[in-house]
């Protein structure tokens, strides 16, 4: 049988099924398919075929091919509930019609009005028949353009019955295998089955319903694997699992593609203007913890620390520490194996799993951003039946609750470490980390565990991620230096944030500290000062007594208006992710939010979030502000890091793909809400809009539309100021083009350098060299300003620089007139714009643009005098 081609029905975005927001139909419910959301007004034949049924209401028909393949399309969601109206079908059941003849006309004005989405589901309702081996998705489709190819599926997809057991093997097309985000959708899936399912691979069965053990089999692209269900409803669950897994979950290989499923992502960029990102499925590369150096081979070479005490490093977050080395350890909980029964063993496991899973779910309603994430990720991997099945059979042996919990963890981890799979080992370090959590509940601890440490503590470390600064006290230390990472990792970021001062890409020779060992921290000039001298010490406390000085004055007079010594006028914003962020800002004198990273509202959750939950979080924030400026970016995430409910294709490279706005305009219906959320906060005018990752005028456009068509269907009749963020060489060089249709600028610095210098700062090999102060970068900068100037638009900074005081002399004297840095550091930016001149700034910068690398220019700034 040859293939059967399906061409668009309709003009408009096409988009995965997981894009619309039914579950009837983004689960697949009802079969597999694509989605396309209109920009016409008449739903055409995909193909030849019979019409098999038109709804009653008009909204939805039915076709059959020759071949026997199914195909569903229903236009917009809950539109039954019009009654017909705004629909006019042109065929009656039993009609023949051919490609392209006109099905249902409809009025597409009033379903945006009324209906809940106009996006329109293309379904193949008899899957079991036919497999979809192409489709075309994240693109503007035409009607009659191929956007689905149908195959009859083979001998080796056909579901065969044994007994009980209906078995069904299928080739694994997700690019990446099964790792934990398709390991949860399938247990999610299985859950609402009663059969027992199972999926086995190379002899090793992994249950369905525990992510954990679906994970252990290591399930890569292109391995053949083999579905078992046994039960009353084993044919629909095994249909149902089968389809999801075929349908590819947002993660299906292009056609003809050969990625290996092994490989990590080629690149992870995190998003501009910072905010803790919790480690997930896609982050680029292995962790290597402190504790295991010694397994890097006896091979390794041999680290000593410098002859003069001083270890070079990167600046993440300036600052002066004097203190003693605290080193970044966890001591192993000691248990014991032999219980005290079974019944009592057990009632302990489950009251302290029950406990653990209380805190989480109270910490994560309150959590945004990288700790909810980890809340979130501790949470599945809690409810996996195979750990919990696992420690109670070992209970029933005779071991106690914290051996069999243990004994339990380790060998699920073990097994996710074996796979050689860098998503899965971190997988593996979140189970150790909950393994500790169901412990101290055992032993009757405090479950919110903090690393205690003496006073003055600056911490070393070979590593750091946010879930372990979280996990910190943080009064007690007063720097910290770690062997890898960047200058704008996502550690650097929250060092900026939680104002401490810290140095990274230090390198190995840190490991050779010894606890409380005497340390200065010059995080401005790039230095670890090891056992100082009595000479070198007093020099470094006279410096920290001055900082000090320095800071208590500049929060004493942080309410002030941030202006130069020669009376210009520069806005001190702060950059925000939560409520408590903007108390801070404004508690810090903060003139406004220049960045309010929105990604907290829709990550880590099953579903998006409604306009209402929007608007309420945005007003709480806008109140909080107190009437100060409050610049919302849109949603800015893409194929690195999606949302569950919007999955995006995996991509070869996430960075260069569907990413920033570009995943706004791929979903309309997502870009309306957040429009109307924003458009509801109150008082008018306080919300302003910035369109990240911009690289063209047609997208601007593309924004304001939608913008003018939320306002008129919300009678919103106020002036909004939309801008966009300069965050790609494209935007930079041609920002006097986009300058003339946007509201203001805004330059992400930290995505900016790396489009700039074609760096990635997730990529230990080069982060080092990445730094916004280079030349190039620094041109690109006042290229964006002239361009904003020439139409005389405004331009700011919300990246990394504008929380580094070296570089701030350096903006302003290139155009910048907002700086956006972190809640902390508003003081002191404020206070350094008033020492300064912005001739003596335009002088800096000139010289800074003619210096041939980003050392030159810090040596250049560190040497600047107001």
């Amino acid at each position: 049988m040859k293939p059967i081609i399906l061409t668009s029905p309709l003009q408009g975005w096409a988009s995965p099924l997981e894009a619309v927001p039914d579950p009837v139909f983004a689960e697949r419910m009802m079969g597999d398919g694509i989605a396309v959301d209109p920009t016409g007004d008449c739903l055409h034949a995909p193909c030849d075929a019979v019409v098999l049924s038109v709804h009653a209401s008009g909204h939805a028909i039915t076709l059959r091919t020759p071949e026997g393949a199914e195909i569903l399309m229903h236009i917009g969601l809950d539109t039954v509930a019009l009654g017909g109206r705004g629909f006019s079908p042109c065929v009656t059941e039993g009609a023949s019609v051919q490609r392209l003849d006109p099905l249902i006309r409809f009025d597409l004005d009033l379903l945006v009005c009324e209906a809940r989405a106009v996006i329109t589901p293309v379904i193949v309702t008899n899957p079991e028949r036919f497999t979809i081996v192409r489709r075309e998705t994240g693109k503007l489709v035409g009607v009659g353009e191929a956007i689905m190819t149908l195959e009859p599926r083979d001998a080796a997809d056909v579901a065969v019955v044994e007994g009980d057991t209906v078995r069904r093997t299928i080739v694994v097309p997700l690019v990446h295998g099964i790792h934990a985000r398709p390991a949860a959708r399938i247990g999610e899936i299985a859950r609402k089955f009663v059969s027992d399912v199972k999926i086995t691979k190379d002899e090793r069965d992994g249950n369905v319903r525990s992510p954990v053990s679906l994970m252990a089999l290591g399930v890569k692209l292109g391995d053949e694997i083999t579905l078992a269900a046994t039960g009353p409803d084993a044919a629909n669950a095994l249909a149902a699992i089968g389809d999801l897994i075929l349908g590819g979950m947002g993660e299906k290989a292009g056609a003809g593609g050969t990625a290996s499923a092994a490989s990590a992502p080629t690149s992870v960029f995190p998003r501009e203007g910072g905010g803790p990102v919790a480690t997930n499925d896609n982050a680029s590369g292995p962790r290597t913890p402190a504790s295991a150096r010694e397994q890097k081979g006896a091979a390794s070479k041999v680290v000593t620390l410098p002859a003069d005490g001083r270890l070079p490093g990167v600046t993440a977050s300036p600052g002066i520490a004097i203190g003693q080395a605290g080193l970044f350890r966890l001591a192993e909980i000691a248990v014991t194996r032999e219980g005290a029964g079974a019944t009592a063993e057990r009632a302990a496991l489950d009251a302290a799993l029950a406990l653990v899973a209380d805190r989480l779910a109270s910490k994560s309603a309150t959590a945004t951003g990288a700790e909810r994430a980890i809340l979130s990720a501790h949470t599945a991997l809690l409810d996996d039946p195979t750990l919990t099945d696992a420690a109670h059979a070992a209970i029933a042996q005779g071991d106690s609750a914290a051996y069999a919990w243990r004994t339990a963890i380790r060998a699920q981890a073990d097994a996710l470490k074996a796979t050689g799979d860098a998503r899965l080992a971190e997988r593996a370090d979140d189970m150790l980390d909950l393994e500790r959590q169901v412990l101290r509940a055992l032993a009757g601890e405090d479950l919110d565990e903090r690393l205690s440490f003496p006073p003055g503590t600056i911490l070393l470390a070979d590593d750091l991620l946010p879930s372990h600064l979280l996990g910190l006290d943080t009064a007690s230390i007063v720097g910290f230096c770690v062997e890898r990472g960047g200058p704008t990792s996502h550690v650097a970021i929250l060092a900026a944030t939680m104002g401490l001062p810290a140095l990274v890409a230090v390198g190995p020779a840190l490991a050779e500290i010894a606890a409380g060992t005497p340390l200065i921290l010059d995080a401005g000039a790039g230095l670890l000062h090891v056992a100082p001298d009595a000479e070198t010490q007093a020099t470094a406390q006279t410096a920290f007594d001055a900082q000090t000085e320095r800071r208590r004055a500049a929060l004493a007079n942080a309410a002030q208006e941030c202006r130069t010594q020669d009376g210009v006028r520069i806005e001190a914003f702060a950059n925000l992710g939560s409520a408590d962020d903007a108390e801070a800002a404004v508690r810090n004198g903060a003139e406004g939010c220049g960045l309010l990273r929105t990604e907290f509202l829709f990550l880590e959750r099953d579903s998006a979030p409604s306009v209402a939950e929007q608007t309420a979080d945005y007003q709480r924030i806008a109140d909080t502000l107190d009437g100060r400026p409050l610049i919302v970016r849109l949603l800015d995430i893409g194929g690195d890091k999606p949302a569950p409910y919007l999955p995006i294709a995996a991509e070869e490279n996430p960075a260069l793909g569907l990413r920033g706005i570009r995943v706004g305009l791929a979903h309309p219906e997502m870009l309306d809400a957040q429009l109307r959320a924003i458009l509801a906060v109150r008082p008018a005018g306080q919300c302003r809009i910035m369109v990240p990752m911009i690289a063209s005028l047609a997208e601007l456009r593309a924004v304001r539309a939608a913008l003018d068509t939320a306002a008129a269907a919300t009678g919103h009749t106020e002036h909004v100021a939309l801008g966009i963020m300069i965050e790609t060489p494209a935007a930079a060089v041609t920002a006097d083009l986009l300058a003339s249709e946007a509201d203001f600028l805004s330059i992400g610095t930290n995505d900016l350098t790396q489009y700039a210098l074609a760096m990635d700062r997730g990529n230990p090999a080069v982060a080092s060299d990445l730094d916004g102060l280079h030349p190039a970068v620094l041109r690109l900068i006042a290229r964006t300003c002239e361009g904003g100037a020439v139409h005389g638009k405004w331009t700011g900074v919300c990246g990394g620089l504008a929380s580094d005081p070296l570089a701030v002399p350096i903006l302003i004297g290139l155009g910048v007139t907002e700086l956006s840095s972190a809640p902390a550091l508003v003081p002191e930016i404020k206070a350094l714009v008033a020492t300064l001149t912005i001739d003596a700034c335009r002088a800096h910068a000139a010289a800074a643009m003619n210096c041939i690398s980003a050392a030159d220019v810090r040596t250049l700034a560190r040497e600047f005098r107001p």
